[in-house]
């Protein structure tokens, strides 16, 4: 790409590099090594969410450097920043995981904060972990600035006895080996090799379900996220990625233009055809709200309702993202939902095409193994169904892929615990009966703090035998790795007062994944005087610091649990200040 002059009166970078006023300014560039040349250009934000947490990040250093020599090409500066992660593996199962759906918020804002305070023109985002991936999305639709996403790429799976593994198995051999199933040694042998590489969850967990987001949505480069991390053919797109971003600068291409309410259903289409991560639930209203577009719960789960589930992915299915990839990847299963007559082929994309004319350009076909035709679905709904009822009425939402049919309607008596540990050590010492609803509240965005992943009691649950005996029921989260009737996003959440607050040991409580529903036999009456004798949220230990705040600004379940206005109470754009 022949690099060109531009014209800095309308970009953000001239109140740092235009003028005499500026020589401080210039001054500090110099001391960087930057020539008059590269002063001159626009100033693109490269940012990633590297850290030494776990290996979904680990990799993205290396690929942000490939980035900085596509800006390069295409007569850019780049300036390199990092972000937060809070990787879920590490901080499930305890008290960090309060600090997960936090972080979502807090790399947006530290995002928009470097961007405003260095005043850069555009932004590549690189994340890896679950929250990173819509973290840094908001962040560029709030600035509404030209960006482009790359996601760090998935794992590779790990091989034991023949067979694929991944880190869902190594959660739910805690369970086996709770259960007196597995030994000490084989759980040893497991947790050695199943997470063999660098890059985020192998199944369609909410790293790689958000991933097929970036590409559906059109922010990301179509087919970038599938190569697993490892591969240096990722460094190919993060080149393209870095020349990408200068091509929307060059025709003002802005994070609104592509993310609207028409390319918000194709994205929740891929989650729902692919069997993605319940929290794709929360992450897509949040990444609307950014842009002023009301896309609640309620809009995600009636796409999820009539599109059908074509993907044979884990938890629910058989494969992880390096077999999707080699099938052909997200082009392909867009291909497919465009068969059906399920995407919006005129939302354009961060290549400067629409979905349609990139749709035009795949030649392969679904494989039938790990991608079927969209007219021969493994079910002919989507894998994550939404519930309402008078124990949710704001909304509740479960993930079905993999469950049959048979299977999807639960009615037992529940069994409340009022937080997760206690859930978790009843599960330990089996506890629980089958056939019951166990309840888990007070883990919702305020109440929790921070709404917490239930993935340890699911996986416990399951590692036991039990995942198709009872039914789970929180106002928390569920991790995409969870598999079983696990209900999660009960809202309004326990804190607020909802229903799932008023609820006591022994009543019956039905779960209708066929009809979307989530009821308790109880009269209007006896909720009422319920909440009549209701003592008020539980007490917390979270009294101060970032988690108080947070449980002070969020928001509702169904919002996406976001903490400012958004994008329909702004009174400027970034770029046009």
């Amino acid at each position: 790409m022949l690099k060109q002059k531009y014209d800095k009166s309308r970009l953000p970078s001239r109140h740092v590099t235009e003028g005499p006023a500026r020589a401080p300014h210039r001054s500090y560039y110099y001391a960087m090594g930057m020539d008059d040349a590269e002063i001159a250009q626009p100033f693109v934000g490269v940012a990633t969410c590297w850290n030494e947490a776990a290996p979904c990040n680990i990799s993205l250093n290396r690929q942000a450097q490939a980035v900085k020599l596509g800006v390069k090409t295409g007569g850019g500066t780049p300036r390199e920043f990092t972000t937060i992660t809070v990787t879920d593996g590490i901080a499930m199962g305890h008290e960090g995981m309060r600090s997960s759906l936090a972080s979502r918020e807090a790399i947006a804002d530290t995002v928009e904060l470097t961007m405003r305070g260095h005043c850069y023109d555009a932004i590549v985002g690189l994340a890896g972990c679950d929250k990173s991936l819509p973290g840094m999305m908001m962040a560029m639709v709030r600035l509404n600035t030209p960006s482009v996403f790359i996601y760090g790429g998935s794992i590779l799976p790990g091989r034991l006895d023949g067979r694929d593994v991944t880190v869902q198995d190594v959660f739910e051999a805690v369970g086996q080996h709770q259960a007196g199933n597995m030994s000490d040694e084989a759980l040893r042998t497991l947790e050695r090799v199943a997470c063999p590489s660098a890059g985020a969850c192998g199944g369609q967990f909410t790293a790689n379900t958000m991933a097929c987001v970036s590409e559906a949505i059109g922010l990301a480069l179509p087919n970038s996220s599938g190569a697993p991390a490892p591969y240096e053919s990722r460094d190919h797109y993060a080149i393209a990625s870095g020349e990408a971003v200068m091509m929307l600068i060059e025709k003002n291409i802005r994070a609104r233009d592509i993310v609207t309410r028409k390319s918000l259903e194709n994205a929740a289409r891929v989650v729902a055809c692919t069997g993605g991560s319940t929290n794709a639930g929360l992450h897509l209203p949040a990444m609307a709200h950014e842009a002023g577009i009301e896309f609640f719960l309620d809009d995600v789960c009636a796409i999820f309702r009539d599109t059908p589930y074509f993907v044979d992915l884990k938890p629910g299915g058989q494969f992880v993202a390096k077999d999707l990839y080699e099938a052909g990847g997200v082009p392909v299963v867009m291909k497919e939902l465009r068969k059906a007559g399920l995407i919006h082929e005129d939302c354009i994309t961060a290549t400067g095409r629409s979905i349609g004319e990139e749709i035009d350009l795949v030649t392969r076909e679904a494989d039938g193994r790990v991608i079927y035709p969209s007219n021969t679905p493994i079910t002919k709904t989507g894998g994550v169904v939404g519930l309402k009822g008078n124990l949710a009425p704001e909304g509740a939402i479960v993930k079905v892929a993999g469950i049959a049919p048979e299977n999807q309607v639960f009615t037992g008596p529940a069994r409340v615990f009022e937080c997760e540990e206690d859930a978790f050590e009843a599960v330990k010492a089996r506890q629980y009966k089958e056939g019951e609803v166990i309840v888990i509240r007070n883990e919702g965005p305020s109440g929790g703090p921070g709404m917490r992943e239930m993935l340890a009691t699911t996986a416990a649950l399951s590692g036991q035998g039990m995942g198709k005996k009872v039914a789970l029921i929180t106002d928390g989260r569920f991790s995409g790795a969870t598999r079983g009737f696990c209900v999660g996003h009960v809202g309004p959440e326990a804190a607020h007062g909802g229903p799932i607050a008023l609820l006591r040991d022994g009543d019956s409580i039905t779960i209708d994944a066929i009809e979307g529903a989530l009821t308790v036999d109880l009269s209007d009456d006896e909720l009422n005087a319920r909440k009549a004798d209701w003592k008020g949220p539980r007490e917390t230990i979270y009294a101060s610091g970032a988690l108080w705040k947070y449980a002070q600004l969020v928001g509702a379940t169904y919002k996406g649990a976001v903490t400012h206005p958004g994008g329909q109470a702004e009174r400027h754009v970034y770029m046009d200040l």
